[in-house]
């Protein structure tokens, strides 16, 4: 994005600039977890992906590596046999990591609020609830919701 001068400006907002990846490395589905727990303490990769459950031992290797190359976790290899690897937070993972985990701590501190709004929206009453049309015409069922 540039200004009307032609300076560059930095906003996630704007579809070819690099923070967006950025955001997109720390906000995707393992990252922002990954970044939590390494938060907590620097770990090994058996021990982060028992920490974060559900990711499989690709995907977690993959999170790394992208946080590794946006600077974020730094990765020391200990000389010995087999050589001990250790995942930790680099100083700008660090600051990230902690706006993270504040959100998680806000997560978690008001689940039981979040629950309540899912139950309030899920229980929509059949006047305002979307009508699901159905329409084979081109021999093709397809499905679309519309609303009253």
């Amino acid at each position: 994005m540039n200004t009307p001068k032609g300076e560059s400006v930095v906003s996630v907002f704007s579809q070819d600039c690099p923070s967006r990846e950025l955001l997109l490395d720390v906000t995707g589905r393992w990252g922002a977890l990954v970044l939590a727990a390494l938060h907590r303490e620097a770990c090994r990769f058996s021990v982060l992906r028992r920490r974060v459950e559900g990711v499989s031992e690709r995907m977690l290797s993959q999170t790394l590596q992208a946080l590794r190359r946006d600077g974020l976790v730094e990765r020391a290899v200990e000389g010995t046999i087999p050589p001990r690897v250790t995942y930790s937070l680099s100083p700008l993972g660090i600051r990230v990591a902690g706006r993270i985990a504040g959100l998680v701590e806000l997560l978690e501190e008001e689940t039981d609020q979040f629950q309540e709004a899912r139950k309030a929206f899920d229980g929509v009453t059949p006047a305002t609830a979307p009508r699901v049309v159905e329409s084979s015409a081109t021999g093709i069922t397809t499905r679309q919701e519309s609303y009253p």
